[in-house]
């Protein structure tokens, strides 16, 4: 066991501070449980992680092993990843029945802020942490552009009936600059705060709490775009992914539609 220089050569290697320290746990773990390094020690050692742990977590164990034999120069004996099954479903996406009713109760019972908070999330797509950067300006502008890694721009639009419902929500209150949410103090609102006041609606409305939260309501928006205009790509852009492999997961159906798929058809 050359640990010591091992770790000398993973640092050496420019690795990550936590990939190290989860590649040393690793082989640690292994000189543990086993004195020598041997093929079918190792083989034993994987069928103990892969009883023991999630496949993700087996995966970066047996990374560390294999970058283990390759830095002591014994390659013939790494061991082979476990696969990792995709889900083919999407998993805690808020129905578009709970978006309306829950949307609705909010206008109704006179709570503006978090209903535009809603709505916002569901008819722009826009990500938590972009929500909270929209301004009064944006609003009247109808569009959001955002500046990402490499000198990207992604816009967000502002659909119209939005932009109108916010326009006189922003006339009533005498708002004509700043950021659009703000907190009880006047100042701009946190992801964490939208978080925890959406788990707070659920449980108050007695919706589902692991459906209503900031990222649901991106997924809700995404799956009512294609029903609405089946165009992939399109919607790749407005979701500003890298990767058009990345929005094909919302062709799937969430977990409840195919439970409920499942038991209208299946009758025999």
């Amino acid at each position: 066991m050359d640990l010591q220089n091992f770790e000398t050569a993973l640092r050496n290697g420019n690795m990550a501070e936590n990939t190290i320290k989860a590649y040393l746990y690793a082989l640690r773990e292994f000189f543990t449980r086993h004195k020598e390094l041997s093929k079918r020690n190792l083989l034993i050692y994987k069928t103990y992680l892969i009883e023991t742990f999630k496949p993700k977590t087996v995966n970066l164990r047996i990374q560390a092993v294999n970058k283990y034999l390759d830095f002591i120069n014994k390659p013939k004996m790494r061991l082979k990843s476990v696969k990792v099954q995709q889900r083919n479903y999407l998993e805690n996406v808020i129905s578009n029945a709970d978006y309306i009713f829950l949307k609705k109760k909010l206008k109704k019972e006179g709570n503006p802020a978090w209903y535009f908070v809603v709505r916002f999330l569901a008819a722009t797509g826009a990500r938590i942490s972009e929500l909270i950067q929209i301004k009064v300006e944006h609003v009247a502008a109808g569009y959001f552009d955002i500046y990402t890694k490499g000198g990207k721009i992604r816009r967000i639009y502002i659909p119209k009936k939005l932009r109108e419902e916010t326009t006189q929500w922003l006339k009533s209150a005498n708002r004509t600059t700043g950021y659009l949410f703000l907190n009880r103090f006047g100042e701009r609102i946190t992801s964490r705060g939208i978080a925890q006041q959406l788990k707070n609606y659920a449980l108050k409305y007695e919706l589902n709490p692991s459906v209503v939260y900031p990222h649901s309501f991106r997924h809700r928006f995404a799956k009512n775009f294609l029903e609405k205009f089946n165009d992939i790509s399109l919607l790749a852009d407005l979701m500003g992914h890298e990767s058009i492999e990345t929005t094909r997961i919302y062709l799937r159906r969430s977990s409840t539609e195919q439970q409920e798929i499942v038991d209208k058809v299946i009758t025999w």
